[in-house]
């Protein structure tokens, strides 16, 4: 299959605005919130930072349209789901509650915590990443998210939820920041009943694989992955039955 091509270079963002006094940077808050459409910019650019982490970058064909065209068509946790982390050095705003979903699907609210920091850090990209969400406060930019779906499992007879990507930008690593991510994910798997979560790891990433262990996560040593896609998969379009 022909690599694809790479994304075109993320769009610009509003300038950060002003950030908190040095003094209190040792104090990070976090928030996981649900994403909007508004947000695909962050998340275009962090999918691309992903991919050459994961060493994909030639097969990483996302584009901010793409991205806006598929992602926000239903509502939250009925299909696929983006929840954003957000930091800054400033406590968050309350957000409005969140509206119940007509479903009976658990409303999302907000996640917020306070990181005691060991040294201040450093975000050479805090302007690009930079957060006009309502309630961010001074200097809130974007650190992470976590994508997932609905999936099923005939042998629980029992919906799931898959974690196509998680992501937290390399200066917010070790900070325990991915951990919230996906417990935010599991706890809404949990509330609705679910039966489980699943998601893949690269063979190579010992440090994420030990970090999904000692969240409870078993990797499973037998099953492997089988994708049909590009060519392969356009073969079957014109198959006569």
């Amino acid at each position: 299959m022909a690599a694809a091509a790479p994304p075109p270079p993320p769009s610009d963002v509003p300038a950060m605005p002003e950030i908190a006094p040095p003094s209190s940077r040792r104090t990070l808050f976090a928030r996981v919130r649900l994403a909007a459409p508004s947000d695909v910019p962050h998340i275009h650019k962090m999918i691309y930072q992903m991919a050459v982490f994961e060493r994909l970058a030639d097969q990483c064909a996302a584009t901010e349209a793409s991205l806006s065209s598929t992602l926000f068509n239903s509502p939250p946790f009925q299909s696929f789901t983006v929840l954003l982390l957000e930091v800054s050095h400033l406590p968050f705003a309350p957000l409005p509650p969140p509206p119940q979903n007509p479903t009976g699907v658990p409303a999302f609210a907000p996640i917020v915590h306070a990181i005691n920091l060991d040294l201040p850090i450093e975000d050479p990209e805090a302007e690009i990443f930079a957060s006009g969400a309502e309630g961010g406060g001074g200097g809130a930019v974007v650190a992470g998210f976590v994508l997932f779906f609905p999936n099923y499992s005939t042998f629980l007879a029992k919906p799931g939820f898959y974690i196509e990507d998680l992501f937290v930008r390399e200066c917010y690593r070790r900070k325990g920041l991915g951990r919230m991510l996906l417990t935010a994910v599991a706890g809404q798997a949990a509330r609705m009943g679910y039966g489980r979560v699943e998601w893949v790891v690269l063979d190579w990433n010992v440090n994420a694989i030990k970090f999904y262990e000692d969240m409870g996560a078993k990797i499973l040593q037998d099953w492997r992955i089988c994708r049909l896609t590009g060519e392969a998969l356009s073969a079957y379009a014109n198959i006569d039955y």
